[in-house]
């Protein structure tokens, strides 16, 4: 039960950390955008009210964004994306998952640095240190922008929809492209410190922001994504379930046997003048005892398989069915004391009806048959 669990939750975990690290928890944008990837109407956030959803509890960082659509070229390749640009003060949850190269440098000069994903630069055949140019239309004019752009980092969120989805680099070139000014965004990404707060907080900055924006939060937009996360949950009940009538059982079957093996000793006790509730106590601290030895002995080997497995990654996934590589695992020390605790609960429960048994032993039949 508290692997299933680990892994459960695990999954659940590194998933939302992947997407959040990708898109952010929440996203702020334009009402007449359709699209929060190319924007088309910027918004233009005041630091009043950045800094008023920044102490908003709960919200850990709030970054501006600019993405617009292009269409990325090597000489041999090409591919269609969205540039994302972010400025100098940008959270780079994403650098967790970089496997070559740094992330872009970007200061006060306009940088031509990008951070592409590892199926890009598969799909492109490139390299870091190698350069590409990335075609961008432009309002109102015919003549496309073509900015070369040179490769600084690779990374791998094994989401390969949003990776492939994605270069990061400096938010000017989209702000000079659109002719915007410096305060002019196309969102604004906001990072949440607890994920489960999503929906509450979300609905915090709907009520807190001008009627011009409208609020986006990732569970929404990734809905099917987070349905099946969802299915986790229904799979540890189930397990739970299950284990827990497997456990009661066994703990039934061990204690029908000790009453049976020691029927003789009960009807002894009783003639001796020892009341129901004193034997049936007594087989019940047996039971509890063997109980929780088994529980000690399933908490060691549960936890000693979960530290190898988050240490080194032994047993591995196919990334392109379950978005990471190999099987996370989290445990929480309040969801352990929990499990512990049902189990011990539940199981006690089912020993009491088989010790009722003790109450139906006639001293007198047991002397007699003797």
């Amino acid at each position: 039960m508290i692997i299933s669990f680990a892994i459960g939750t695990g999954m659940q975990k590194e998933i939302k950390d992947k997407i959040s690290s990708v898109e952010g928890h929440i996203n702020i944008q334009s009402f007449n955008n359709t699209s929060n990837e190319n924007i088309s109407i910027p918004i233009n956030p005041n630091n009043d009210f950045i800094n008023k959803i920044s102490a908003l509890n709960g919200v850990d960082k709030v970054d501006k964004i600019s993405t617009k659509f292009g269409i990325l070229r090597t000489q041999n390749e090409f591919h269609a994306g969205f540039f994302k640009g972010v400025n100098s003060d940008y959270s780079w949850n994403i650098k967790n998952y970089i496997i070559k190269g740094e992330i872009p440098l970007i200061s006060e000069k306009t940088s031509n640095q990008i951070l592409i994903s590892k199926s890009l630069s598969e799909k492109l055949n490139i390299i870091v240190g190698d350069d590409l140019q990335m075609i961008f239309s432009k309002n109102n004019s015919s003549t496309p922008s073509i900015i070369k752009f040179i490769v600084t980092g690779i990374f791998n969120s094994g989401f390969e929809e949003l990776d492939l989805k994605y270069v990061y680099g400096d938010m000017r070139h989209i702000q000079r492209i659109n002719k915007w000014n410096n305060n002019e965004v196309s969102s604004l990404e906001i990072y949440l410190d607890d994920f489960d707060k999503i929906d509450l907080t979300s609905n915090i900055i709907y009520e807190n922001s001008p009627p011009e924006f409208d609020v986006i939060n990732s569970k929404d937009k990734y809905y099917s994504i987070f349905e099946w996360i969802k299915l986790f949950d229904k799979n540890i009940a189930a397990i739970f379930v299950i284990m827990i009538i497997v456990a009661s059982i066994n703990i039934v079957s061990i204690l029908l046997v000790l009453i049976l093996e020691r029927i003789n000793m009960i009807g002894i006790l009783k003639a001796l003048g020892a009341t129901t509730f004193t034997v049936r106590k007594f087989f019940i601290y047996i039971s509890m005892l063997l109980l929780t030895r088994g529980v000690i002995f399933g908490n060691l080997i549960a936890l000693i398989l979960i530290f190898i497995q988050y240490k080194f990654d032994i047993v591995s996934l196919d990334e392109t069915i379950y978005y990471v590589d190999y099987v996370p695992v989290y445990l929480n020390f309040k969801h352990l004391i929990l499990i512990n605790l049902l189990v011990l609960l539940l199981c006690f429960c089912s020993i009491l009806i088989p010790s009722y048994i003790v109450s139906k032993i006639n001293p007198k039949d047991i002397i007699k048959f003797d």
